[in-house]
């Protein structure tokens, strides 16, 4: 992959990594050329795969934008950070990212769910 932008440059995901939380949700919007989604969709599958046999991972879903736009959004659950912060170093996975097209911009950020009382739990 070519470039890893921070959802949030604030706080990227290399310091969100450093604290504990459970459960958490990532969210990753990637970014591409037209041309490249297929090698994307490819790349993405050995992902989530790979991903899928980790301790601590949940599930996942990968939404494209409507439209004619390439955009995708992973939303994937795990446990905790721990669980996710083991994959995502996880040295197969870091190798993986190379199958990405270069023209892939990826945003990961992790969410816990908020309680709002009388519309969502948490």
């Amino acid at each position: 992959m070519s470039l890893l932008r921070p959802f949030d440059p604030a706080f990227p995901i290399e310091r969100q990594l450093l604290l504990d939380a459970a459960p958490v949700a990532l969210v990753n919007p990637f970014t591409l050329d037209k041309a490249d989604e297929p090698a994307f969709l490819e790349a993405w599958r050995t992902d989530a795969a790979f991903m899928k046999m980790q301790p601590g991972f949940i599930s996942t879903q990968l939404h494209r934008a409507i439209g004619e736009s390439p955009t995708y959004l992973n939303y994937a659950v795990w446990e905790s950070t721990a669980a996710f912060r083991a994959a995502f170093g996880h040295p197969e996975f870091r190798r993986s990212l190379s199958a990405y097209p270069a023209s892939a911009v990826a945003s990961p950020h992790l969410f816990q769910k908020v309680a709002v009382p009388g519309v969502c739990v948490a």
